[in-house]
Parts: structure tokens; sequence; C-alpha cells
């Protein structure tokens, strides 16, 4: 059980000063390649949308099931190699499933040349980090766009792993890994193939309400971290309860929503994907503007989070 500690505080320290350096090898790389053509060839296979959400349900299962198996696995080998190289591969595993460091490094790399008058700069560096279309966007639009993605993120790259994470070192025979890499596989597939429109439609319908429910005590447990920390518990709680709802996710909004309210701003409002114009309910109140001090105290409101939900399962290991 002791291992674990190490594993859990090496692996933060990986992911807060490294985070997943270019080109190097990441298990969700390897979900996405396996997700890429596996959704490929059901859709070329399954033409109605019975067959296709069987096989959404097959592709959720297999990878799901893999991911935390195979990692498991490695896992043993390396122990069984050597204890030492057991503990750098689980801490290695394990700080590929939080996103700290990759959403830091997104915020930063659009607002640096926001700052300085690159509009068009930052536009297109924004584009490789969200889905709505960028090329027409304000700086007022841009901040915004930064502080959703940071927020949104913040339960399902960061908290909601390091949850699974945490709840797998309470199982001697599981470990924080398998959990955390399943996890995240339903995470990647959502994001994936977990759309309303076509051609997932049928196919990603199940990975995509799995998710949901995967994310849904993380999301609100993390929602309690923030309103504890801000301060102002009841405030947060009574805008989220207002405004949370209106989101047709049952996560996102909520995530965004506490973030809104303890910084005192707006998100939400209409977004256009490929044209097509689509409106988001309007979280929190508009008393400031979202500046990029706005997305670094976020950031900073995750970093704390994280660390006391450490802390939490560190206490728990050694009392348990």
């Amino acid at each position: 059980m002791t291992n674990n500690i190490y594993i859990l505080i090496i692996a933060a320290l990986l992911d807060y000063l490294i985070g997943d350096p270019w080109g190097w090898p990441h298990p969700v790389r390897v979900m996405g390649w396996f997700i890429s053509g596996m959704s490929k060839f059901f859709l070329t296979h399954c033409q109605n949308f019975f067959a296709q959400r069987l096989a959404g349900i097959v592709l959720t299962l297999i990878l799901i099931l893999c991911s935390g198996l195979c990692g498991w696995l490695i896992i043993q080998m390396a122990r069984w190699l050597h204890p030492w190289l057991g503990i750098a591969v689980e801490s290695i595993f394990l700080a590929s499933c939080f996103a700290f460091h990759s959403l830091r490094k997104a915020a930063v790399d659009v607002i640096q040349p926001l700052t300085t008058g690159k509009l068009e700069e930052a536009r297109q560096i924004l584009s490789n980090y969200v889905g709505r279309d960028t090329q027409n966007l304000s700086e007022p639009e841009i901040l915004r766009a930064v502080l959703e993605t940071v927020t949104e993120n913040a339960t399902d790259g960061v908290m909601a792993p390091l949850f699974y994470a945490i709840l797998g070192t309470l199982f001697p025979l599981v470990g924080p890994v398998p959990l955390a890499l399943a996890y995240k596989a339903s995470s990647t597939l959502d994001s994936m193939v977990g759309y309303r429109e076509a051609p997932y439609t049928y196919i990603g319908w199940f990975s995509a309400r799995l998710e949901d429910g995967l994310t849904w005590l993380p999301c609100r447990l993390t929602v309690m971290t923030l309103a504890l920390l801000s301060g102002k518990p009841l405030d947060v709680w009574r805008i989220c309860r207002r405004d949370a709802i209106q989101d047709p996710s049952p996560n996102s909004g909520w995530s965004e929503c506490a973030y809104a309210a303890i910084l005192g701003v707006q998100m939400g409002g209409t977004n256009w994907y490929g044209g097509v114009a689509k409106h988001k309910p309007l979280l929190g109140n508009a008393t400031y503007p979202i500046t990029p001090i706005s997305i670094y105290k976020a950031l900073q409101l995750t970093r704390y989070s994280f660390l006391l939900w450490l802390g939490i399962g560190i206490f728990l290991i050694f009392n348990l």
C-alpha cells in the first residue's frame, strides 16, 4: 500500500513538471488509433441503427476493459523484473492519465500571443484545442473559449482520473493505474465518437452515456471542493443550481459554472461549429470580464483541488 503513495506523488510531480513530451508514446494515442480504426470498420459494415448501437457497446467495452487489463499486465511484468521498475512504470502510466500540465500549456500558448496583440496567431493556436470555429473570434471570445476549455476539462482531464486512481488504491490487487486508464479510455471514446450528429449518432451513444455516468460523482465532488476552497460555498452552489442544470451536459455545465461563480464571470453563449451557430446556456454572473488573470486563477483552483484530493488519497491509504 505504501508504494501506492509513492506512485500517486511521483505521477502528480511528473504531470506538473513534464506533462506529455511531444512525440513520446502515450496510452491515449494508442486508444485513439484503436477507436479510429474500429469505428471506421463498424461504420462500414453496420448499416442500420440497431447494428451501430450494438457495435458502440462492443467498441466501448473492449477498449475500456483492454485498457485497464493491459495496464495491469504491463505493471505486473515490470514488478516481476524489479520492484522499482514497477513503481516507475506505474507512475509514468498514471501521470499520462492526468492533464493538468497540458491544460496549463494550452492556456499559455493562446494567451501569450493574445497579450501581445497577435489576434490571428491566437485564433490559429486556439483552433488546435477547441472544436468551435475560431477564425472570427474577438479577444473576449477567445478568452471565453480558453476559460471554458480549462474549466470543462478540469473534471474529466484532472480530477476524475485522480478520483479513480485513489479508488483503485483501495483494492490491493488493482492499484491506481487500471481504473484511471479505464476512465481515460471512456473519456477518449466520448471525445472521439460521443456525438449526437452523424456519423456517430448511434455508434457513440453508449460511450457518451457511460462517460457521463462515470464522471457524475467526480464532477459533483469537484464542484463541492471548489465551493469550499472559494470560501463562499452557498453562493457557488446557488449559482450552479440556477444555471448548471440548464446545460444539456450533466457534467460540463456544473464544472464550468462552479468556476464562473467563484471568478465572478459568465461563460456560455453562442459558438459556431462548421458555420452552424449553437447556443449554450449562460453560466454565472457577468460581474467581471474574463481576462488572462481569470484563466490563471481557474488553473490555480484546479491545482489546489488536485492537491487536496491527493492529500486525502494519501490519508486513506495510510489508514485503511
